[in-house]
């Protein structure tokens, strides 16, 4: 009985699949591309199943739809890819870690220690006096690139803080407030904003929070100036909350 030669390469080749497979589905966990990304790996699997078993008219078949998913893959997936990239070209290759530090997305759990209750009573407090806020929660994509065009800072959050960074009369309200673990890392960031239609109740804070949220998985809080509602964004979608609680606990839930 013959056996199937089974190499060290041959496992370390199944291995680095695996892995590409399982963090490329991490990366899209909870985003819409992630059906579309199980689709294309069924009909890539479906496609190797028929090679191996000499099934020469659907192999072709399939051959044809798979030539032409490159292409397909960089049109449907070009948020998803633009992130990924984005996150590569901020990391500083030349120091080690600072490269490593780039690459946190790969771990399956984040390590966080954000004052989730001091951020969200600030948020309340700016919207009872319309207060217009905008802050960025970092979470494993470095937002690097971001801080060149802020001040960098380097502080513990608390509610007075967060309050009188926003206040209107601030030289440090304007543009966006980026928080790192328990600390506020950067004032007045410039975001890159979205180039998706929105509806025209929503201005420039909305837009540059959908903006980031699209390029990395970081998410947004934005308290409206005219309205003083809150909406929490993420993956360029967002959220509008009234309920203190439920806005902590959905907070937690994307830490």
């Amino acid at each position: 009985m013959d056996f199937i030669e089974f190499t060290f390469l041959d496992f370390l080749d199944i291995t680095l699949v695996g892995l590409l497979l399982y963090y490329v589905y991490k990366l899209l966990k909870g985003t819409v591309a992630i059906n579309i990304f199980i689709g294309i790996s069924i009909v890539f699997l479906i496609y190797k199943i028929t090679q191996v078993l000499n099934m020469d008219m659907l192999s072709g078949i399939l051959e044809v739809l798979v030539g032409g998913g490159a292409i397909a893959i960089l049109i449907i997936f070009h948020p998803e890819l633009r992130k990924f990239l984005l996150m590569l070209g901020s990391a500083n290759i030349g120091s080690k870690r600072s490269f490593i530090n780039q690459l946190k997305f790969l771990k399956t759990e984040i390590s966080s220690e954000v004052d989730v209750d001091s951020i969200v009573t600030a948020c309340y407090r700016m919207s009872a006096s319309k207060t217009g806020a905008l802050l960025v929660i970092e979470r494993n994509n470095s937002l690097d690139f971001a801080k060149q065009n802020g001040d960098y800072m380097n502080a513990e959050i608390t509610v007075p803080l967060l309050e009188s960074i926003f206040y209107k009369n601030s030289p440090l309200h304007d543009g966006a407030t980026l928080i790192k673990d328990n600390f506020i890392t950067a004032t007045r960031v410039v975001l890159p904003l979205s180039e998706s239609t929105l509806p025209s109740r929503f201005g420039l804070r909305h837009r540059a929070a959908i903006g980031i949220t699209e390029r990395t998985d970081s998410f947004c809080l934005v308290v409206s100036e005219e309205t003083g509602k809150i909406s929490l964004i993420k993956d360029g979608e967002f959220e509008l909350f009234t309920d203190e609680e439920g806005l902590k606990e959905k907070i937690k839930s994307h830490l």
